[in-house]
């Protein structure tokens, strides 16, 4: 004879289910005051942190500069995890950090100096986007700048101290002879400092960048893997797919074809890479431009400075049998052997709505 089983007392169920609610909204508040104010905030905001600041009052002041959701929920988050040894310091933040973040920020102390010229280069920006910054934050115009980058005798001189630059740089038909060659990153100089020494500091880091491949850029053309690092940079946004595409690149090389990069076509034409061009602006002859058919070959150098990925896919590529890629509006690259498979990407791209 089976065993009836008593039904659960109603007043258990209600109990799971308000701790179950409980539990839930916990995990909710959790979240929402953990997560930053505005993750797609990254203005940098200067907070300053008296010498015997008491916990309590930090949490005010973040939260007077808007870095937090609750002074009350940041106290409780220190006690709750330990986080007992904030530094008095003056610190730069953004609204893109998370709590957490923050508070590691604030233990780990800061070295800024408010009095600090701080200037970040960016990844895959073109020389006259790096002048325009240094312009921007200094005494000096762009014109000033530019006629240094550019000067004859300054170069050469520059060529004699550092071994990855050659005379290369100096070919006629390169619009900036650095570019490429200056390693992207935040710096930090005085106020007053020269444009000279910003130059050097970053030919510095990129000697550090390139010596970890030194005896490989030195038995080949130290000018044409960084021509095609910049190539690669703008044309992929993963390691692999940069890799793939230089893999691309040499194989279109060897076989004696045309790349076809548009990003080169931008640059030849020094215009921003949100502008549309038009058919005869793609086959301008330029030695930079390597979208008409008749130019075979790298372009006369690179086209914008690129990132340490970037250099890596250069000089170590993924050797593939692929001869064309493109890729859809969200970055997703497609690689092609022949141009029919091309063309059949392209239409089932179009078809779903990816093409740009």
């Amino acid at each position: 004879m089976a065993v009836k089983r008593k039904p659960k007392p109603l007043f258990f169920v209600v109990l799971v289910g308000f701790l179950g609610i409980i539990l839930l909204t916990i995990g909710g508040v959790f979240v929402y005051f953990t997560t930053p104010v505005d993750k797609n905030d990254e203005n940098v905001i200067e907070v300053v942190i008296p010498q015997g600041t008491t916990t309590k009052r930090i949490g005010s002041i973040l939260k007077e500069k808007g870095l937090i959701k609750s002074e009350l929920y940041f106290s409780l988050y220190t006690r709750m995890f330990n986080h007992n040894s904030l530094k008095a310091s003056t610190y730069k933040l953004t609204k893109s950090m998370s709590l957490e973040d923050i508070i590691i920020s604030l233990e780990k102390g800061s070295t800024y100096d408010p009095d600090a010229l701080v200037l970040t280069f960016k990844e895959g920006k073109r020389i006259t986007d790096y002048v325009k910054l240094i312009a921007n934050n200094t005494s000096y115009t762009e014109e000033e700048i530019i006629e240094t980058i550019n000067d004859e005798s300054y170069l050469n001189e520059l060529i004699n101290e550092y071994w990855f630059l050659t005379t290369d740089i100096l070919n006629k038909d390169i619009y900036y002879a650095l570019e490429g060659y200056l390693a992207p990153d935040t710096y930090f100089f005085n106020k007053d400092v020269d444009v000279k020494k910003i130059i050097e500091t970053l030919l510095d880091e990129e000697e550090k960048n390139l010596n970890n491949y030194k005896s490989i850029l030195e038995n080949g053309s130290v000018h044409n893997y960084l021509t095609m690092a910049s190539m690669a940079e703008l044309e992929g946004k993963k390691l692999e797919d940069r890799k793939n595409i230089v893999g691309v690149f040499n194989n279109r090389i060897k076989t004696g074809i045309s790349l076809g990069s548009d990003v080169t076509t931008y640059y030849a034409l020094q215009l921003p890479m949100t502008e549309k061009l038009t058919l005869d602006q793609y086959n301008t002859i330029n030695p930079y431009n390597t979208r008409p058919t008749s130019k075979a070959g790298l372009p006369v150098g690179p086209i914008c400075n690129p990132s340490k990925e970037s250099i890596e896919a250069a000089v170590n590529p993924i050797n593939n049998d692929y001869y064309y890629f493109v890729a859809n509006k969200y970055g997703t690259v497609y690689f092609s052997k022949t141009a029919q498979e091309q063309n059949q990407v392209i239409s089932e791209l179009k078809s779903k709505g990816e093409w740009e």
